[in-house]
């Protein structure tokens, strides 16, 4: 089993976690290497490598592959991190899906699984449970979770378990978190994060903008959030609500939004008000929906009008954020990624026409990666964050 690092543990041991910590993303990032190129990489002594790398053997987390043909002198056998013990859970509750992410050490999806939900919110909750009992527990017989954490499409107190506010899934409090704390029996503390930071959190390790490290994620589905990535890390602000981005008041005055009030964002370019603007039907997710449109368009006029305005609305409030922010990348996903240049093109000219100087340089829009399971990911991929902080032992 995964120790949790204790508060104030003895500086060695911290020291030791940390040289581990060190390997380990390494290994994660930059591949498989002998224990000299570890040394080389991580900067750690060659002898502090080779007990790091017996110390992780002894736990299963890393494996020796097959000595590496035309090296000069005695060749190095490689170390590779092992994916059959360590796994990671991302979850995902929104308004009309649930999904989970089983990822493991090596950074390969070992499940995947989304399912539609009913609209009321107890029978929402209900097949997130039922997703986790039926689907996951059994994928996680024999293994070691490591981490666990629900990305939900609302605001997130700064424990990382209380929803303060989530409007679109009417959640408040810790009541779906324990009654899931429940269902995987004890095996870790499951955190809670929003939905547009996850996202955010796997275009950046996995999808779309693996090459930048300054990213804004936009999400695609009845509601719009933004993850905010600066540096490579995740922006959360002061209380960690930055990034609620589809409640700003620059979409249609007279659109009533999910909040209650009108005027915002999300009311002009969310999921529901893009079927208002084509005049077609929900599916049975939001990327059946947009696919549907998609083909639509092909041959009908009036549905490519639609999706221009609604890329106009888009624009609009991207050339706000673009000019506080400065992203050199744009990531929209969700419903937006199968409307591709139906909706990125029209918003790409309004962000040209509306950028305040032409010094400013207007960030690469692309469609997301990863799908309507990316939110789920990036919450897999962050339930790994403390392991490779150093903050639990493997060893333990």
């Amino acid at each position: 089993m995964v120790s949790q690092v204790q508060a104030e543990p003895a500086s060695t041991e911290r020291l030791r976690r940390q040289n581990v910590s060190l390997v380990l993303r390494s290994l994660r990032r930059e591949g498989p290497a002998t224990r000299t190129e570890l040394a080389q990489r991580t900067g750690l002594a060659k002898a502090t490598v080779g007990v790091i790398v017996a110390d992780l053997e002894g736990a299963r987390a890393v494996v020796e592959e097959e000595s590496r043909s035309g090296a000069r002198g005695r060749p190095g056998r490689p170390v590779a991190l092992r994916g059959d013990r360590f796994l990671a859970l991302g979850l995902e509750i929104n308004v009309d899906y649930v999904a989970a992410v089983v990822l493991d050490l090596a950074g390969e999806i070992r499940l995947v699984e989304t399912r539609p939900t009913p609209i009321e919110v107890l029978g929402r909750e209900q097949a997130l449970l039922d997703l986790v009992e039926e689907v996951v527990v059994p994928a996680l017989a024999g293994r070691v979770l490591v981490g666990a954490t629900l990305a939900v499409p609302g605001l997130v107190r700064g424990d990382n378990r209380t929803v303060a506010w989530a409007p679109n899934v009417s959640l408040r409090g810790e009541s779906l978190v324990q009654r899931l704390d429940r269902v995987l029996g004890g095996r870790c503390r499951i955190r809670v994060s929003n939905d547009a930071n996850c996202a955010a959190y796997a275009e950046t390790h996995h999808g779309a903008a693996t090459d930048s490290q300054h990213v804004l994620y936009l999400t695609g589905t009845v509601g719009i959030g933004a993850g905010i990535v600066e540096g490579g890390q995740l922006v959360r602000g002061a209380t960690g609500f930055a990034g609620e981005v589809g409640h700003m008041p620059v979409g249609d005055p007279e659109a009533l939004c999910g909040c209650g009030r009108r005027g915002c964002w999300e009311a002009s370019i969310g999921l529901h008000a893009m079927l208002d603007a084509v005049g077609m039907s929900e599916l049975a997710t939001p990327l059946d929906t947009s696919r549907a449109v998609a083909t639509r368009a092909l041959a009908d006029a009036r549905v490519r009008a639609g999706l221009a305005r609604l890329g106009h609305d888009v624009g609009l409030g991207l050339t706000v954020l673009a000019t506080v922010l400065d992203p050199a990348v744009v990531v929209l996903g969700g419903y937006f990624v199968p409307l591709g240049d139906l909706v990125l093109e029209p918003a790409r000219r309004t962000l040209d026409e509306r950028l305040v100087s032409d010094v400013q340089r207007r960030p690469d829009l692309r469609p997301g990666a990863l799908g309507i399971q990316a939110a789920a990911l990036g919450a897999a991929e962050w339930s790994f964050g403390d392991l490779f902080a150093g903050e639990l032992d493997l060893a333990g």
